[in-house]
């Protein structure tokens, strides 16, 4: 097959690396000072870095996301596009394509998610080539093989859908009800991760189900995608959930664990799937 090349792909990958080497370049919990909000509440700020006029409840997530982001998304990243090179068939552009929306989930909390900072059009250009690229070669797949849900599958997808809505409404309840903001809402309007999950991802879950089931391609398609960007959550727990700590940030252990277990089981029943998928899209 054509060996091919996709500049898009690697001007991703090398905006990747710009954005989370300045992120983990932030680290350093010792410049925090207290401001009061639009809302009346005294908020404390990071302080310090790329994330200095961020909260400092949101900046140690930031810079453990960056971290999974540099060791592990573009590791993954650089591996599916030397194989889309080497092989140019639907399995691996699907492959690539999955890697793309989780770069897409990153560009998106970045540009939408944080206080503007001086790499604001680092961010706009990562949203625009992780989207245009996942599109480009969305269009290109034209798999034969359609897969059928399992029941394992199902439920699965299921409580990762209601697991999104779950982890997060806790939250927007109260405030809907006192007719206030947000507890951590900080120095924002609003909170994209809220948006991303409860508004996109967590439907996706229950549509791609019903695409399968009716035996549609784009079904398979955003399987393989909802997996992926599972597995780099479950990933990211890890280095988001140890600069917490590390932080002293003023966050309850219990709950910091819970949400966090939660979303590191789902992402091994992901990588379980995952396999199993492509296994079976290759027989």
């Amino acid at each position: 097959m054509t060996k091919r090349k996709d500049y898009l792909t690697l001007i991703t990958i090398a905006l990747l690396i710009i954005t989370s080497v300045a992120g983990i370049m932030s680290i350093n919990f010792t410049k925090s000072y207290e401001i009061i909000n639009q809302y009346g509440h005294t908020v404390q700020m990071y302080g310090y870095g790329i994330y200095a006029h961020d909260t400092y409840f949101l900046a140690p997530i930031s810079i453990g996301t960056d971290i999974c982001i540099l060791f592990v998304v573009v590791p993954m990243f650089i591996f599916a596009y030397a194989n889309y090179v080497k092989k140019g068939d639907d399995i691996s552009k699907l492959k690539l394509v999955s890697i793309y929306a989780g770069a897409f989930y990153y560009a998106a909390s970045l540009a939408f998610g944080l206080t503007y900072n001086r790499l604001f059009l680092v961010y706009v250009a990562l949203f625009a080539c992780s989207l245009f690229g996942m599109f480009t070669h969305i269009c290109s797949i034209k798999l034969d093989k359609k897969c059928v849900p399992t029941k394992g599958l199902k439920v699965f997808l299921i409580l990762s859908g209601i697991a999104l809505i779950v982890a997060w409404l806790p939250d927007v309840i109260p405030s809907a009800i006192k007719g206030g903001t947000l507890s951590l809402i900080g120095v924002y309007t609003t909170n994209i991760t809220y948006v991303l999950d409860m508004g996109i991802i967590s439907p996706i879950c229950f549509v791609t189900i019903y695409l399968m089931k009716k035996k549609n391609i784009i079904g398979t398609l955003l399987l393989a995608i909802l997996l992926k960007m599972c597995m780099i959550v479950g990933i990211m727990m890890f280095p988001q959930t140890i600069c917490q700590v590390v932080s002293g940030c003023d966050m309850p252990i219990p709950a910091l664990i819970t949400k966090s277990l939660s979303f590191v089981v789902l992402g091994g029943f992901a990588l379980y799937f995952n396999q199993k998928l492509f296994l079976e899209i290759k027989e």
